[in-house]
């Protein structure tokens, strides 16, 4: 969702904000602004409506504004339209307090009524503005500084939220705190920075401190102080984070998402080497061990949007390789549901950032019913990372593209290597079946490499589905699941609708929307399942719909029936998703590209939904 960016030291502040806050333009947004002190002189706040190349020019790429402690802001509208006014920061109503805020205050109603009988006028229609003033009422009321008049707040403010506040007493210095959504902060050479994600302040530091949960952070030049909810002092460790800033950058590509798409066999080979050494699974650094496996009767897997999708996927392939029975949960609904979890059992939670507001909500819930919990996240530190009795890190590296790719495989891989580990420690495979499903595992970055070779093909038929309105994606189990991730890639970077269907539910009721000319995309990579979906495809197209087929290397028969046929190389049938998806990825790409469409930052989308 929205972006946030603060810095404090002893070189120009705006310039800062402003590349900080371009690092963070793929969560989403609609307006931006900034808030730059000079000193003691008065605070200079620039807000702008759009794309951040407005307030770049606005203040000549913050060579227009002076001053070396600041904060930043991309906003991404909850409450109030997107507008100038309600682009942050925020002020109090004597220009004393100035802040930003990520998130969701869900009683800023309640507040904003008690604040205005209090003599407080408010010039937005945001919940942000309300946290302003709440902290600088309590500034004011105790006269104890800024962080009891924050701790205060935060005590009253029901939600999520990551806050960055400067107070016009304390020049020179920022207070951060957050709840539920997510905040770093970084020292380099006597300099401090703060952020809502890492790609914003890479580039100056790779050592970063993580706030926690309803804690407070007081930044000066060069130091940072931490104190709890109780206002107690705390200590950090520094953390170092291994990606290196060329890793956030396009080098070369036209968009992140073709760059991100390329670098799929090394991230998935990294994750792989994560956790096999010497032809075997460990999972010693991820804290599973093979006699907890031996318990666990129940799986939930729990995920949102692709992370739900690999779930899907997971589900089949654990299903296959032993008796424990997985359910796949959306996070937003399981975090509400009354069930009663099975005792024994392990909650999969699988998230990028690891700040997923319902994923992580899901967690906790989890955790409260006594139910053992692992995460499968890409970002250290994060959240769900920390709060999760187990951590699988996916190597997938900063992905910027507001549509994944790279951690959406890496994701699937750990999928694998754990329905693997599970059926072996369980002593339902055998050695001979596992060495031989690691081996194939290896492969699979290479074959991606082939399928990459030919994107040509692909772009050449995207071009012919950039003007439809409707497509369809259909497959059977795996397949199922895989065109799920394919269809939401259409939607969400084209803005094509698209459904998936489980190609026997089309008689169901589907059907009935097949037109002449209407794009079908078949995915069939399940030997058993191959015959009856092809059945399927001949079903659409006898009704008019214009067909692909996605299948392996030796179905030429599709060529008979498919307008356009797309293979992929021979591998096990329990990882071809990991092949098939690339296709599908490449497809939504390029009708993307054709369309004319900013690919890596689509409209009402965030990178990580930190907020309901």
């Amino acid at each position: 969702m929205c972006g946030i960016v603060g810095f404090t030291g002893n070189a120009q502040a705006a310039p800062v904000l402003l590349d900080g806050l371009s690092k963070l333009e793929y969560r989403g947004y609609d307006s931006a602004g900034i808030a730059v002190r000079d000193g003691e002189a008065e605070t200079a706040v620039i807000k702008a409506k759009g794309k951040l190349e407005v307030l770049k020019k606005m203040t000549n790429n913050g060579d227009a504004v002076h001053g070396s402690c600041g904060i930043g802001h991309t906003r991404w509208a909850t409450h109030g339209e997107p507008s100038t006014l309600n682009a942050h920061p925020h002020e109090s109503d004597d220009n004393s307090v100035i802040a930003v805020h990520n998130g969701i205050i869900e009683n800023y109603q309640e507040l904003r009524e008690k604040l205005t009988k209090s003599g407080y006028s408010f010039k937005s229609q945001t919940d942000t503005e309300v946290a302003v003033k709440l902290i600088d009422y309590y500034y004011k009321k105790y006269n104890l500084g800024p962080v009891d008049s924050i701790a205060r707040a935060m005590i009253r403010i029901r939600g999520s939220y990551a806050l960055c506040v400067m107070f016009k007493d304390y020049a020179g210095e920022i207070y951060t705190a957050r709840k539920d959504s997510p905040m770093i902060i970084g020292i380099a050479n006597g300099e401090t920075y703060v952020a809502s994600d890492v790609p914003a302040i890479l580039k100056y530091t790779r050592n970063v401190y993580y706030i926690g949960n309803m804690e407070i952070a007081k930044l000066t030049k060069g130091n940072v102080t931490f104190y709890d909810i109780d206002r107690e002092e705390i200590s950090k460790e520094l953390v170092e984070i291994k990606w290196d800033a060329e890793a956030a950058e396009k080098g070369g590509y036209e968009h992140f998402m073709l760059k991100e798409i390329h670098e799929q066999p090394k991230v998935i080979r990294d994750t792989i080497n994560s956790v096999v050494k010497d032809g075997k699974i460990t999972f010693s650094e991820i804290g599973l061990s093979d006699e907890e496996m031996k318990k666990i009767r129940q799986i939930y897997i729990v995920a949102c949007g692709s992370a739900y999708h690999v779930g899907m996927a997971v589900q089949y392939v654990i299903e296959d390789f032993t008796t424990i029975p997985v359910r796949v949960e959306l996070a937003s609904e399981f975090r509400y549901r009354k069930m009663k979890l099975m005792e024994d059992s392990l909650v999969i939670i699988i998230s990028q950032s690891g700040e997923t507001a319902d994923s992580l909500a899901a967690l906790r819930m989890a955790k409260d019913n006594g139910v053992k919990t692992m995460g499968i996240v890409n970002v250290v530190g994060s959240s769900i990372a920390r709060e999760a009795d187990n951590v699988f890190y996916t190597l997938a590296g900063p992905e910027i593209s507001v549509a994944t790719t790279k951690a959406y495989s890496t994701q699937l891989i750990a999928g694998y290597l754990l329905a693997i580990q599970f059926a072996f420690a369980r002593g339902e495979m055998e050695q001979a079946k596992y060495d031989e499903l690691l081996s194939e595992l290896d492969t699979i970055p290479g074959k991606i490499e082939k399928i990459l070779e030919d994107k040509e093909r692909i772009q050449w038929y995207a071009n012919k589905l950039a003007a439809c309105k409707d497509a369809f994606f259909i497959g059977r189990g795996i397949d199922y699941a895989i065109g799920l991730e394919g269809s939401l890639k259409m939607k969400e970077i084209s803005y094509i609708h698209s459904e998936a269907y489980a190609a026997g539910e089309l008689k169901h009721g589907p059907i009935s929307l097949i037109e002449n000319g209407i794009p079908v995309i078949g995915v069939l990579t399940q030997p058993e399942l191959y015959e009856k979906t092809v059945s399927n495809m001949v079903e659409v197209k006898s009704r008019g719909a214009s067909l692909m087929g996605l299948t392996t290397y030796g179905n030429y028969s599709m060529e008979d029936l498919a307008d356009f046929t797309v293979y992929i190389p021979q591998t096990d049938p329990h990882f071809a998703g990991s092949l098939s998806v690339i296709p599908l990825q490449l497809l939504g790409y390029y009708v993307s590209v054709a369309k004319g469409f900013d690919v890596d930052k689509p409209r009402n989308l965030a990178k990580s939904v930190t907020v309901e």
